[in-house]
């Protein structure tokens, strides 16, 4: 059965181009489309499409507004598109934590000049998300990231934990398993994730003391430009210090460094951590399995690895190098993912330790590190 999708674009050049490259794969179906959001709204109200696709600014009603209305009337997967500035990352952000699954960059010159590659991108992207967990019988939108002037006045006092959407009724998954952590003095703490990360990661760091007792690495499927606004974000509303990992930059307790977009992180034994340019042969810049790797390598079994939500394989084999060194690794459940597909990777391989529930693995990191 086709995937039904509605196209929002206050663009007619942009709605025209994205519907004519979902029309051609035989398993989309464009249903509709809208200029702006409050005939999104209507339009899905309606038409009831199984993924949206979304600008953000456009008249009448913005994008971001669009879709919590939408999450709230009539869960439907979103997917928006975003400029590649800062700016952009920021307003992406915003529409993740309103109910967004992914987003794309928006760059009517690649439109214009690989067409097949954008075609092959969006409509996987497409695809995908219509099989994600964020179609649910009953929605509650996350509340708006805090401004910086509403960020908490000092990192002792905790903020809130920003809530992220749950089903009523989840799907069926099995369930948590691997009971109450083992606790241990970790020299690391290595997390992956893509789709759904943003607001996975978000939800998890909220939940660690300004304490926590080791060093933490980030590894997020994400663009060069997006990469810097994340951290940013992620460090106004965590008690531990965020930032986006610089060559050289050194590994302590309390820190978290996110990988930048584009680009390779890996850490040596000294506790440092080096920055290298992507490489076109790889996938992911930046890659799970990199950074898990040079962790097995520098640490042996002094490493605590968590898989999050995502789709694809990645950081399944660098995983199976930890395991091998002696090291721990969790992965989230079925149930709480937005896209089942690494953590499921990892499950499926015999390499996860424990699988837990997005809510438990905050709690469990504060516990298991010592």
């Amino acid at each position: 059965m086709a995937v039904k999708v509605l196209v929002v674009d206050d663009s007619g050049f942009f709605r025209r181009r994205v519907s004519e490259i979902l029309s051609a794969d035989p398993d989309i179906q464009v249903v509709g489309t809208a200029t702006n959001g409050r005939e999104a709204i209507d339009q899905a109200l309606a038409l009831k499409p199984d993924v949206i696709t979304m600008d953000y600014e456009m008249p009448m009603m913005d994008g971001i507004t669009a879709v919590r209305n939408i999450m709230q009337r009539c869960p439907t997967p979103v997917l928006m598109f975003s400029s590649l500035t800062h700016e952009g990352a920021r307003v992406t952000l915003d529409a993740l934590d309103a109910g967004a699954v992914d987003y794309l960059p928006k760059n009517f010159e690649d439109i214009s000049r690989n067409p097949d590659k954008v075609k092959a991108l969006l409509c996987e992207k497409v695809h995908t998300i219509a099989r994600s967990n964020r179609r649910y019988s009953t929605f509650s939108a996350p509340a708006a990231s805090p401004s910086p002037a509403a960020a908490p006045a000092a990192r002792g006092a905790a903020p809130a934990p920003a809530p992220v959407s749950r089903p009523s009724a989840a799907p069926a998954a099995p369930a948590s398993s691997g009971g109450a952590p083992k606790r241990k003095s970790y020299k690391l703490v290595a997390i992956g994730t893509s789709t759904g990360g943003p607001v996975a990661l978000q939800r998890v760091l909220t939940q660690l003391p300004a304490n926590f007792p080791a060093p933490i690495v980030l590894i997020q499927h994400m663009p060069a430009a997006f990469t810097k606004a994340f951290a940013e974000r992620l460090d106004k509303l965590c008690r531990i210090t965020v930032k986006e990992a610089e060559d050289g930059d050194v590994l302590r307790p309390g820190l978290a460094l996110l990988a930048p977009g584009g680009k390779q992180m890996m850490v040596d034994p000294r506790g440092a951590v080096k920055i290298l340019p992507g490489d076109e042969r790889l996938n992911y810049k930046p890659c799970v399995d990199i950074t898990f790797g040079s962790a097995a390598k520098s640490f042996n079994d002094k490493v605590l690895a968590v898989v999050l939500t995502g789709m694809g394989a990645d950081g399944r084999e660098g995983a199976r190098l930890l395991k091998q060194s002696g090291s721990q690794v969790w992965a989230q459940d079925e149930a709480s993912c937005v896209i089942y597909g690494m953590p499921m990777a990892v499950v499926k391989a015999n390499l996860a330790d424990a699988v837990y529930g997005l809510d438990e693995i905050g709690r469990h990191l504060a516990e298991a590190c010592i």
